[in-house]
């Protein structure tokens, strides 16, 4: 990856008012690099940072860009069918077909309107959405730490970083402490890399940059001060963006559209070649039967389906938001619907997310205030993660009157998922240092060579001793932890990890953080669902294995990190199937686990909050954070819970599952209607001497059934729908197709014949008949096909039913408009519109008695 910065070393001039800045920017010494900043050690001040977001703002990266009005009225011709009629309409125009070359260019401005209005309003929803979730840094401004916007960074600002954090523009460090970067998105490293004050030569590569981060990577451990130099476009990252922001992996749901879309263009491309060539073949007008051709392909295609499901996903985010579940990704919607297993943590989820320290006990388990004071001073001058266990040592400790008003901050070795503790130096009034060290007990225990105040050597007998406590508290759902210390001598450089050895263990910290009182009914509701929940943990295997007993979860079998390392990809596959609890897991078995779960055919959701959950939020198809999360879970998810609750998010799943079945429902009634009437076009073209239906009619047809169709988006779902996890079925769709498009062409020809030969129809009413017949069939068959019940017993939206019944009237009398000519309309004496509507009615029976035969053909497929 070092073509990277030899590729875009060249950065952009600065704007007017700027301070110029050396190319490489890496090779300059701090002191010089902040001179050339205009930079300040305590930070820019308010005013000056504001008058330099103004003059960056222009040259600002936006990773979500909205699209113009006109940019999106534009995107409505790059359809290849509209393309095609407005061509087919010059052609006309070139002939001087002027009335039949207006009406097609009238009825497909008026489609494209229509698709245009739904989907700059659903546009517009979205990004208002989209803006409630926005990732913050720590600012150093006026020599106060303040929580700011990421977009708010401006060059020459000292931003402070700790783990989680996602950097938000490109930077030197100018202090760190067992500072980690995840850097893989840029330069492909697999492990974090170690980042420290310092130059690196001018000609150096993004690896080497060892004294550089760069936006949109993330910080794994420790923390760090750091000068911002570079920021948007001129970031690595922005230079590049064009190249890593690639289009995210196509959903499923996404994929099954695709293949619909390239089944239906083979039907249209077969149609229009064989209609053409028999009209021709025929001695027919070449540019009517061009048009007719054409019109019948439009016919058939759902033209309206990008915007049906842009307004189905705006609907589906906008009822999420309004239950507390914000929508990062549009497309992962169906997903959610899909979604048959969860994987989530237990802290928040299924506990109540309040952590209390039950207990600081000695090493014999007796209550000990010298424990809870060597935890409270550890937790007081820890400056990296804040976390729930930490605020739970202070309050118990402020409780107990603990006074640190005598010590001072000396040194901190920070947190890491690899030691999984933290230790803090701190000196007492008389100069003395201390080392503390708390964290996993048995991370702790392995740097302990002695125990307690009496200093008692660690042999075997304590440590089994101390091993059956902490399976007894383990056992009764308590999280453990261990706390040690050791005398320190003093130093003028920084204390490292080569000091965390030969403490003497202290005692226990015991945390209880119980069971939600509704947890239990939320897994059976999502039990009932289809969805299958499992614990992925860090915690040990007794705790984990409690709380899902708690909670109702069949613990049928538990797998340990320890036993999952041993394990084969394929063996693995073949136990995640049996396992309900994963415990004392890391980031990357996490990941793992996930990945086995896809492999066995599951579509899998992952809810988790903090930076060891960002490699499984990306793995799943499904990531789900909260609002509280660190900056890099929150940027990896699909969804952002308002509140750490399984319950709305049971209720996302819900509305998933709606807009899944709304998005189907279009799909099911264009192709049961349109695909019976463009066939029994093609084929009656055949053997009448005229056109069954002029392109303008067979266009203004599509329009005005497209109207209602738009508000399938807003229909009501029944139960069935929502009942268990729905996925894309291609094979469904295509006996659907098959199955009520003869029905759908049966009753046309029926149509031909009521027209020919009981009223002897000549063209022109012919037409104007056929047109009534068609349009009203798949106008009523809409009601019928969109609910798997009988139609009466499902209640459509009051949107697609007041939207039918007024086409349906405007269908009744459009033949008798004082313009109904233009279209080629003649008004249709009574008895033949009472027996296109009689027609009609018995379309609907067949239809209902054929679905009910269908669906029941379909489960017992299934099973």
């Amino acid at each position: 990856m070092h073509f990277l910065s030899r590729l875009f070393q060249k950065k952009p001039a600065p704007a007017a008012g700027e301070p110029a800045l050396a190319e490489a920017y890496w090779s300059l010494p701090a002191e010089q690099l902040m001179a050339q900043l205009g930079a300040d050690a305590n930070g820019l001040s308010r005013r000056e940072a504001g008058a330099r977001l103004k003059r960056e703002r222009p040259h600002a990266l936006k990773a979500l860009k909205k699209a113009s009005a006109l940019g999106l009225l534009a995107n409505q011709f790059k359809s290849p069918l509209v393309l095609i009629l407005i061509v087919a309409s010059f052609i006309s125009l070139l002939a001087a077909e002027w009335m039949d070359a207006g009406m097609v260019l009238v009825v497909v401005v008026g489609s494209t309107l229509l698709g245009f209005a739904q989907e700059y309003i659903a546009g517009n929803a979205i990004e208002k959405l989209r803006s409630r979730i926005t990732i913050h840094s720590l600012v150093l401004r006026d020599g106060q730490a303040k929580n700011l916007p990421s977009y708010r960074v401006v060059r020459g600002d000292i931003v402070l970083l700790n783990a989680g954090s996602l950097i938000p523009a490109d930077g030197v460090v100018l202090e760190a402490r067992d500072f980690f970067v995840n850097q893989a998105v840029l330069t492909g490293e697999t492990f974090p890399v170690e980042k420290k004050p310092g130059t690196a030569a001018s000609h150096a590569g993004l690896a080497e940059r060892g004294n550089c981060v760069f936006m949109g990577t993330s910080v794994g451990s420790g923390t760090a001060r750091v000068l911002i130099a570079q920021t948007g476009q001129a970031t690595v990252f922005g230079q590049i963006a064009g190249k890593l922001a690639l289009r995210p992996p196509m959903t499923e749901f996404e994929r099954g559209i695709q293949r619909f879309g390239y089944l239906l263009t083979h039907i249209m491309l077969v149609m229009v070649v064989a209609v053409l060539a028999i009209n021709i073949f025929m001695d027919r007008p070449a540019v009517a039967s061009l048009l007719f051709a054409l019109a019948l392909a439009v016919g058939l295609a759902p033209e309206l389906l990008p915007a049906i499901v842009s307004i189905t996903l705006s609907h589906g985010a906008k009822r999420m938001a309004s239950l507390g579940v914000i929508v990062r990704r549009l497309n992962a919607i169906e997903n959610l619907g899909s979604m048959d297993v969860l994987c989530t943590d237990k802290t928040g989820t299924l506990t109540a997310g309040v952590v209390a320290l039950d207990g600081a006990v000695d090493s014999a388990g007796q209550p000990s205030p010298a424990v809870l004071r060597l935890a409270a001073i550890n937790a007081q001058f820890q400056s990296g993660l804040v976390n729930p266990l930490d605020d739970a040592v202070l309050a118990a400790a402020h409780q107990a009157g603990v006074d640190f008003r005598a010590l001072q901050k000396v040194d901190e070795i920070p947190y890491d998922f690899v030691r999984k503790c933290l230790s803090v130096v701190a000196a007492d009034a008389s100069g003395e240092r201390t080392l503390i060290t708390k964290g996993a007990l048995d991370k702790v225990l392995a740097m302990c060579t002695s125990v307690g105040v009496e200093d008692a050597p660690l042999d075997a007998a304590m440590r089994a001793r101390i091993d059956a406590l902490y399976e007894a508290w383990s056992t009764q759902g308590y999280r453990v932890l261990g706390v040690a210390s050791r005398q320190v001598p003093a130093r003028s450089g920084p204390y490292g990890r080569s000091e965390e050895q030969g403490l003497c263990f202290a005692g226990f910290l015991l945390f209880m953080d119980p069971p939600k009182a509704d947890a239990r009914q939320t897994l059976l509701d999502l039990a009932q669902r289809g969805v299958q929940l499992k614990i992925i943990t860090g915690d040990n295997r007794k705790v984990a294995r409690h709380i899902a007993e708690a909670v109702g979860l069949p613990a049928v079998s538990t797998l340990t990190g320890r036993e999952l390392n041993d394990m084969g990809d394929e063996a693995l596959m073949h136990a995640v199937r049996a396992t309900t609890v994963f415990a004392e897991v890391d980031p990357n078995q996490k990941e793992r686990i996930i990945l086995a779960l896809q492999k066995t055919g599951h579509v899998v959701g992952y809810m988790g909050d903090g930076i060891n959950d960002a490699l499984a939020l990306h793995a799943a198809d499904v990531g789900i954070s909260v609002d509280t999360a660190v900056d890099v879970a929150k940027d990896a998810a699909d969804f952002i819970l308002l509140r750490q609750d399984l319950g709305i998010l049971r209720l996302g799943i819900d509305e998933g599952r709606r807009t899944f079945a709304n998005t189907l429902k279009y799909i099911l009634t264009t192709i049961s209607a349109n695909f019976g009437n463009m066939a029994s076009m093609a084929v009656a073209s055949l053997f009448l001497p005229f056109l069954p239906l002029l392109a303008s009619q067979i266009l203004l047809n599509n329009f005005l059934s497209d109207i209602p169709g738009a508000a399938i988006a807003s229909d009501r779902v029944d139960k069935e729908w929502v009942d268990r996890p729905r996925r894309w079925d291609t094979v469904f769709i295509r006996n659907y197709m098959v199955r009520f498009g003869l029905i759908s062409s049966a009753f046309d020809l029926l149509t031909f014949a009521v027209l020919l030969w009981v009223f002897k129809s000549a063209p022109e009413e012919f037409r104007t008949g056929w047109f009534l017949e068609s349009l009203l069939t798949e106008l009523v068959v809409a009601l019928v096909v969109r609910t798997r019940r009988p139609f009466y017993r499902s209640r459509p939206g009051h949107l697609l039913l007041g939207s039918t019944l007024v086409v349906i009237a405007i269908a009744l009398v459009l033949p008798y408009l004082p313009f109904s000519a233009i279209f080629g309309f003649v008004p249709l004496p009574a008895p033949l519109v009472l027996a296109l509507i009689v027609l009609t009615l018995a379309y609907v029976f067949v239809v209902e008695v054929a679905k009910k035969s269908f669906y029941a053909r379909s489960e017992n497929a299934a099973r």
